[in-house]
């Protein structure tokens, strides 16, 4: 519970859309063109990460089911969702909480599940 919330304080609500446009990283390229000829001591062990961070190049949101909705009406700023998202999804400024970047978020309801407000609510995603 934040200090805030402790003492009754309102806080102003929040004028931000809940959508941010995060920028668009160019994805680094491992030239595997001559793997056929690669020896035992060229090839990596499977499953390991070849950069950190580099989960920003790949967009994982396009398969989930169902899909957060934020209501920033209903946010206290307490955080738990950022602290609990496992995909590092939800958007901050201000050190608040303003969207969801759903071209990472997987929808798996860790945030709605999290937010004592229910300013997060998952719903079944439509898929055009």
């Amino acid at each position: 519970m934040t200090v805030e919330k402790k003492a009754g304080v309102k806080k102003p609500a929040s004028t931000q859309k809940d959508t941010v446009k995060q920028p668009k990283l160019k994805k680094p390229e491992w030239d595997i063109s001559d793997v056929d000829n690669w020896g035992v001591g060229r090839h990596e062990l499977g499953a390991t990460i070849p950069e950190a961070g580099n989960s920003v190049y790949n967009e994982t949101g396009g398969w989930r089911s169902m899909v957060p909705i934020f209501d920033p009406e209903k946010c206290d700023g307490c955080m738990l969702c950022y602290f609990y998202c496992p995909d590092a999804s939800i958007l901050i400024e201000n050190d608040k909480a303003v969207g969801v970047d759903l071209a990472h978020c997987k929808g798996c309801g860790i945030c709605a599940k999290e937010c004592p407000t229910s300013a997060i609510v998952m719903q079944v995603e439509e898929k055009e």
